[in-house]
């Protein structure tokens, strides 16, 4: 499959500079919001290179409180597995945070907690609170394959049947903001079919000891393509959750890195190299022009917060993140134009000073924003922390 960048870039000494700040300010008074081991601050340091001293002390405030979040093994929301990318990329700047690192992973790939096989909870399986994101962290930080394999074999279990029954849910019928998804099959990035068949994805390209790898993926895959239509503005996209009956046209506005087209079809396409089908990959990529060829930033791009709409899970940068994929590996022509456009628009809407109330976290704060400005607009960029969206 063609491989192609664009020489579209950031006006990187700008996003640069204003990142260099933002660490300069964090380091000096940490905040605010966000989770204690939340990866943003080491991704951001280790995209301002090192000839940025505000990256190592920025990094080294962020080392001080890691681990001292909630404690799951999730890559989100201070889970260990996020803090584990932070130590990894940290230890450019400290190396004595390798050891640490190394013991963390360990742990991680030797623990495997008790996960549900029907029934199924977001921290059963997905990317954000789940073992697909743990999975996703080990194969980005060098663990060795033999670890991935637990997590692996977990996810392949959950798709050990064409309609995936197993990634039911089941714990959410009284949840006052869950309750949309309970007894149905999320389709998203996020919490859904696309952030399980993207750690399958990884594991697969890591060489996991596991035959059920490539058959769990395939069948991950091939659901995905039987739920998705084509909505009212004429894009190819998907619900939040397989709702049993045929999904409404209306276009819902929601087209993000966690919801819609963007993640998912990321996830499909690169799933499809990975195994080798041309036809699904073909597919993928064709879903993906849909979006960006009818991309309207006024009614795709919503919320109260600077977050919402900038920041990788719901807003431009994701989006951004995604197009940068498809242009970079795909070599897709629709994605390098949509890729130029939200560079445009998300530096336009860049302020400085940042607005004081956005988080330090990756997937909602400024630190996900301006990393995925970085990377987007520069070709020998770091992308290992890209991995903290099932990207690459």
């Amino acid at each position: 499959m063609a491989r192609r960048t664009s020489s579209a870039a950031v006006p990187g000494g700008a996003a640069r500079a204003l990142a260099v700040r933002y660490l300069e300010q964090w380091a000096a008074a940490p905040g605010p919001g966000g989770h204690p081991g939340d990866p943003g601050i080491p991704v951001l340091a280790e995209l301002t290179g090192d000839g940025a001293p505000a990256a190592a002390a920025a990094v080294a405030a962020w080392a001080r409180t890691a681990g001292r979040g909630p404690a799951h093994p999730g890559l989100h929301d201070g889970g260990l597995a996020g803090t584990l990318v932070g130590l990894r990329l940290g230890a450019r700047f400290h190396p004595a945070l390798g050891p640490v690192a190394d013991r963390l992973g360990a742990h991680l790939g030797d623990r495997l907690p008790h996960y549900r096989t029907h029934d199924v909870a977001f921290p059963d399986y997905d990317l954000i609170s789940g073992p697909a994101g743990t999975l996703l962290a080990l194969s980005a930080t060098g663990a060795e394959t033999e670890r991935l394999g637990p997590l692996a074999a977990h996810l392949a279990l959950l798709c050990d049947d064409k309609e995936l029954p197993r990634l039911r849910t089941g714990q959410y019928a009284h949840h006052p903001h869950l309750a949309w998804c309970h007894g149905r099959i999320n389709t998203g990035m996020g919490h859904g079919v696309a952030g399980v068949a993207a750690a399958l994805t990884a594991a697969l390209r890591r060489g996991a000891p596991d035959a059920a790898l490539a058959p769990a993926l395939t069948r991950a895959t091939r659901w995905l393509i039987r739920r998705a239509h084509d909505d009212d503005r004429c894009v190819r996209t998907w619900p939040g959750a397989d709702l049993g009956t045929p999904p409404p046209r209306a276009a819902q506005p929601r087209q993000a890195w966690c919801y819609g087209t963007p993640g998912v079809a990321w996830a499909l396409w690169d799933a499809a190299d990975a195994l080798g089908d041309t036809v699904a990959a073909e597919w993928a990529a064709a879903a993906f022009t849909t979006l960006a060829e009818h991309y309207d930033e006024g009614f795709h791009l919503f919320g109260d917060s600077a977050g919402d709409r900038l920041g990788l899970c719901h807003g431009a940068t994701g989006v951004l993140a995604v197009a940068d994929c498809f242009d970079r590996y795909a070599g897709l022509p629709a994605a390098t134009a949509l890729k130029e456009r939200l560079v445009a628009h998300v530096t336009a809407r860049l302020t400085t000073p940042p607005p004081a109330d956005w988080p330090a976290d990756l997937l909602n704060g400024l630190p996900g924003v301006l990393g995925a400005l970085l990377t987007a607009g520069h070709r020998d960029a770091p992308r290992a922390w890209l991995a903290c969206l099932g990207l690459r």
